[in-house]
């Protein structure tokens, strides 16, 4: 359903993406893991179509992001790193605005709201504003405008980060309850995704894939088992270390 071609990304003399390439089939949730700085975000937004490459593309469901944007975005979903919102808008009144944006009208556009506020248990707060909301009912709010035109694929930039223990817990649930029908990317530096949803994971270091496999499959890289010990090992510099 998605297929990354050798993507790369040049700021200037800095090579921030090389060559990544990876494929994500539906059923997949692929944990895209990487320090800070690694290029997890540059490369979500040259998959989404946010930036151009330097080189190479996605293609998401048969569609080329750089040739087909609008039909490559129609099969997406994606929920940024610190998405934004209107905060004066209730959550129902955003959701109906985004829904508006893609085209949705009359009963078609009210079930394409309802559905999406379901899905992400939003039914106590859908007529607060955005702005009176904790910051786990913000993200869910997010979430409810990637998924509310059931994209076949959701990409998300890092959806726990910040969020307590409990908010963690219902957005994995959210995101394991709609796995079967997608193929879904997250993009993360907590380990304890990958426990947690991931059925695949993908690590990355300065820029390039150091390592691809399922949760066992990384954790036998290392005599303990330990995740930590394997990220640590993939992706410390000598600089990141001092």
């Amino acid at each position: 359903m998605l297929t990354v071609s050798n993507l790369r990304k040049d700021f200037g003399s800095l090579q921030a993406v090389k060559d990544v390439s990876f494929t994500v089939e539906k059923g997949e949730v692929l944990g895209f893991l990487g320090p800070n700085g690694a290029g997890k975000s540059t490369t979500m937004r040259m998959i989404t179509g946010f930036i151009p490459p330097t080189s190479g593309t996605a293609t998401i469901c048969g569609h080329d992001i750089i040739t087909a944007p609008v039909a490559a975005k129609r099969c997406m979903g994606y929920l940024p790193e610190s998405a934004p919102s209107y905060h004066t808008m209730t959550v129902t009144d955003f959701l109906t605005f985004i829904a508006k944006v893609r085209g949705y009208m009359g009963k078609e556009l009210r079930d394409k709201v309802e559905n999406a506020i379901v899905k992400s248990r939003l039914e106590s707060v859908r007529n607060q504003t955005i702005e009176t909301l904790s910051k786990g009912y913000r993200q869910r709010t997010c979430f409810a405008q990637a998924i509310l035109h059931d994209p076949q694929v959701l990409i998300m930039d890092e959806p726990t980060d910040g969020l307590d223990p409990n908010q963690k817990f219902v957005v994995r649930q959210m995101i394991k309850e709609m796995a079967a029908d997608k193929a879904i990317i997250i993009s993360t530096h907590i380990l304890e995704e990958v426990d947690a949803v991931c059925t695949r994971a993908i690590i990355i270091s300065d820029g390039r894939v150091v390592a691809n496999g399922t949760p066992d499959e990384l954790r036998a890289k290392d005599p303990q088992g330990r995740l930590d010990v394997v990220f640590r090992n993939l992706t410390m510099t000598e600089e990141t270390s001092k």
